[in-house]
């Protein structure tokens, strides 16, 4: 039998990169439709099922190279991590783009994850996803819009922020939202209904709700977490926290960004729970329980098997639209910091080290001045250190790493290229290049700093002395493997 020749618009994101492996693992031939083909990673044992595609689906002459005999088509983009004031323009410019492109192939159907939001929705975030929902499906392409609550699995946005609040607060003064209820559901049983629907025949537009077997609120999710962990917790919900205060609240003590807590706490104003089960009907499927989603999370983390993560996601029109700008650090009016260093550590072990910075694993020197400067980036709403890295050995191009984003990385070539998305007067790279010369292992290691205006170059030469030791010490850590 043939398998169909499908098309993933979000293949770089949390469920779009799972979805694109798992169908290309079952023979399906995938295109991967990518804003950067520099930030998705191929999988050695499916490259041959899988082709990218670089397109912007805010430019509609981009997706004329979408090839011709795509028989269906998944809808895996929205910018709920972006900091973007007209994000609902963004991604309805975006859903009328696709769509058209996808008439005029041809394609079988459409098939779109949204969110859970109940009768009415709650929040631009919600409205914004239900109105995708809507111009998807004004055309003759039918569409299947799956409605799904917080997804839990490794590296996904909910199960990481819970994960946060549980772990850092013994005690929570929550805001009200923390009694709405919710059907959450697992991200390998969210993977089963997108893979599925391939085999059934649309004739008509399908709006199919999808969750687990239990509903909670979310402050019974989170007692819940706190008792798979073995961790004690108490948990008080007071009426004075607005939905600003409970941002910040929320921002301040996870790993999210300012931007994402205020769509989230928007959207968690309401209940998130299937009014229908049509799709037991049509898709007969057990879903795991929440304990269940939970446990797998946690082994997937301990097995350092997290295949992608939220936080490495860059949504419609958020930063580095252009990455190949990136990729080189660049070389006039900036302010840089040398260290060439040679060691007598063999090659790999010093590679390993350095594949091995940041999250847990801490910066190797003056580890407490990177915390205060993750603390003070917090502060003014920049991202902080709390991102911390997906795998505690393994980089790959796009993912984020504390408050830097990986730009290169090229383990065989003892390359590895970081740019600063702290909150900074300018801009900052920080690169490494390590090569064997003369019988030792040389390290290049440079910090580049792009400053902007007058404000930009008092900030990196107040910081000079500080800098001279950190640096010096970082590299000589690395060194030493």
């Amino acid at each position: 039998m043939v398998k169909q020749k499908v098309l993933i618009a979000g293949a770089n994101g949390y469920v779009g990169s799972r979805l694109c492996y798992r169908l290309a693992e079952k023979g399906f031939s995938v295109v991967a439709l990518v804003r950067n083909k520099e930030r998705f990673t191929m999988h050695p044992n499916v490259h041959e099922n899988i082709e990218v595609i670089e397109c912007d689906l805010l430019q509609k002459i981009s997706l004329k190279i979408i090839p011709k005999d795509i028989s269906a088509a998944y809808y895996l983009v929205h910018s709920l991590t972006a900091e973007q004031k007209k994000f609902y323009q963004l991604e309805e410019k975006s859903a009328l783009n696709f769509k058209a492109q996808m008439e005029e192939i041809g394609v079988s159907k459409i098939i779109y994850l949204s969110g859970l939001s109940g009768e009415k929705a709650v929040s631009d975030h919600m409205r914004s996803r239900d109105r995708v929902g809507e111009i998807l499906a004004e055309g003759p392409i039918p569409t299947v819009n799956f409605q799904a609550g917080i997804i839990i699995g490794s590296g996904s946005a909910s199960f990481e922020l819970m994960r946060d609040l549980v772990e850092v607060l013994p005690i929570m003064i929550a805001p009200r939202w923390v009694s709405s209820k919710c059907q959450s559901i697992g991200i390998e049983d969210v993977l089963y209904y997108l893979e599925a629907i391939l085999d059934v025949k649309c004739i008509k537009n399908l709006v199919l709700q999808i969750g687990g077997p239990e509903t909670y609120s979310y402050k019974e999710m989170l007692y819940i977490f706190a008792k798979e962990r073995g961790l004690k917790r108490w948990i008080f919900s007071v009426p004075v926290l607005t939905p600003r205060l409970s941002s910040h609240w929320l921002y301040f003590v996870t790993s999210t960004n300012l931007y994402l807590a205020k769509r989230l706490v928007a959207s968690l104003a309401g209940d998130a729970v299937c009014t229908n089960r049509m799709v037991d009907e049509i898709l007969p499927h057990k879903c795991l329980t929440y304990i269940e989603t939970i446990q797998m999370a946690f082994d997937k983390i301990e097995q350092n098997h997290i295949f992608s993560s939220w936080k490495d996601a860059l949504n419609v029109g958020e930063a580095l639209p252009h990455f190949d700008q990136y990729v080189h650090a660049p070389k006039h009016g900036c302010l840089k910091n040398t260290q060439i260093i040679s060691y007598s550590t063999p090659k790999n072990v010093i590679l390993d080290k350095l594949w091995s910075i940041g999250g847990d694993n801490g910066w190797f020197y003056m580890d407490w001045a990177w915390k205060i400067r993750g603390f003070v980036d917090k502060i003014f709403g920049g991202v902080g250190l709390r991102r911390g890295r997906r795998s505690p050995t393994d980089l790959k191009n796009g993912e984020s790493l504390d408050f830097w984003r990986v730009i290169k990385s090229d383990k065989q070539n003892g390359e590895l290229l970081l740019y600063a998305e702290m909150l900074l007067p300018g801009e900052a790279w920080l690169q490494w290049h390590i090569k064997d010369k003369d019988g030792k292992v040389e390290i290049h290691q440079v910090a580049t700093f792009r400053p902007k205006g007058l404000l930009g170059r008092l900030y990196w030469y107040s910081l000079w002395p500080v800098h001279i030791f950190i640096f010096r010490g970082l590299c000589n850590r690395i060194g030493k493997g």
